[in-house]
């Protein structure tokens, strides 16, 4: 991959070729609709063009302007804190492997865990819909009180509010977390440096398929279930092995290929993922190829994309695989340094492509 980086950025042609496209893909997003769409929901360029022209003026701030996964706030005592927040509106509420009440302590848990944070606590709030049966909402309130005594969390506080029937779609939930971040330990793109490891901590795309094919709507059956799962006991195997990592994602909306843009953005560099070396199931390979799916860009809920010194990769890998979370851990890429703020695939067959941020939404209410 380095050879192949090098030469393309020596080459004065494919340098020019890049640079347009780096130029393009620099502007700032724009938003050009005038009614919200599912694909602004996504996590992808439309996303990105609501939160740049609608949330981020009315709400602009230091932290917020960060777009991490959690904010990281220091208190008067010097100690800081991770505070995150999530809404889920998974449809079907079950799922293989999983369901919205997994999801929504799964998912505020990751993105503390994101911030190098050691979960201390969540609150949940319910929009119900008239009519939504009652028992179902006790089996989904148990998946959240499972999954939370599972990941040693409580659920301290939380909100219920009903709407009118059809004003909803049955139930959404949204969560907050707080955690604790130790002394010394920082995660940031600004970190990252060229010759860094990319890692993914385990297969991809398992979550979006399941649910997918979970709504019946295409005719496909195949043996795939979601990987919904709390990663802070992971995060603290793999910074304990490798307590120079940078920089920490877990690949939920827009899936890797998202995700990765979002890092080339922040730091300025280049990330050059192998595509023989992406770890996924053959079921899910099988499923996404038939539907004309990209994988880089199917959601996860229990896998994070972790970038490390490349003298400490082996030690994370080690570390992520010796955990149950982690046994499918796989170095899927490295950092470069040209041409800047740009994803680049190593195919299969030896060339290569653009991964550009998640346009659309081809996998809508996935989480």
């Amino acid at each position: 991959m380095t050879d192949l980086v090098q030469n393309l950025a020596a080459s004065g042609r494919e340098a020019a070729v890049f640079e347009r496209i780096e130029a393009f893909r620099r502007r700032r997003p724009r938003l050009l609709d005038e009614v919200v769409t599912l694909a602004h929901g996504a996590g992808g360029k439309a996303s990105a063009a609501l939160l740049d022209a609608v949330f981020m003026p009315a709400f602009s701030n230091e932290l917020l302007r960060m777009s991490t996964d959690a904010a990281v706030l220091t208190l008067p005592s010097g100690e800081r804190l991770a505070f995150s927040t999530d809404s889920f509106v998974v449809k079907p509420l079950r799922f293989p492997g999983g369901s919205a009440g997994h999801l929504a302590v799964h998912g505020t848990i990751n993105d503390l865990a994101m911030m190098g944070g050691r979960p201390l606590a969540l609150s949940a709030a319910f929009v119900l819909e008239e009519g939504f049966p009652i028992d179902s909402l006790r089996e989904i309130v148990a998946d959240m009180a499972d999954a939370a005594a599972a990941a040693g969390i409580d659920i301290v506080t939380g909100d219920t509010k009903v709407v009118e029937h059809g004003a909803a779609d049955g139930m959404y939930i949204s969560t907050s977390g707080v955690a604790a971040i130790p002394a010394g330990r920082q995660l940031s793109a600004a970190k990252v440096a060229e010759g860094d490891a990319v890692i993914s901590s385990g297969t991809i795309g398992d979550h979006g398929t399941a649910v997918m094919l979970a709504r019946g709507d295409l005719a496909l059956e195949a043996d795939i279930v979601s990987d919904t799962a709390p990663l802070h006991e992971l995060m603290e195997c793999l910074l304990a092995a490798a307590p120079s990592t940078r920089w920490l994602r877990d690949a939920t909306r827009g899936g890797v290929g998202t995700v990765c843009n979002e890092l080339v953005r922040d730091c300025n560099l280049t990330v050059v993922l192998d595509e023989a070396a992406l770890p996924v199931r053959p079921p899910v390979a099988a499923a996404c190829e038939l539907l004309g799916i990209d994988l880089l860009y199917v959601a996860n809920e229990g896998k994070f994309v972790a970038v490390v010194p490349a003298g400490e990769a082996a030690d994370a890998l080690g570390a992520l695989r010796d955990h149950p979370l982690g046994r499918g851990a796989v170095q899927i890429g490295e950092i470069r340094a040209e041409p800047p703020g740009l994803v680049v695939l190593v195919t299969a067959f030896g060339g290569t492509r653009i991964v550009d941020m998640l346009v659309g939404d081809p996998l809508p209410r996935i989480c």
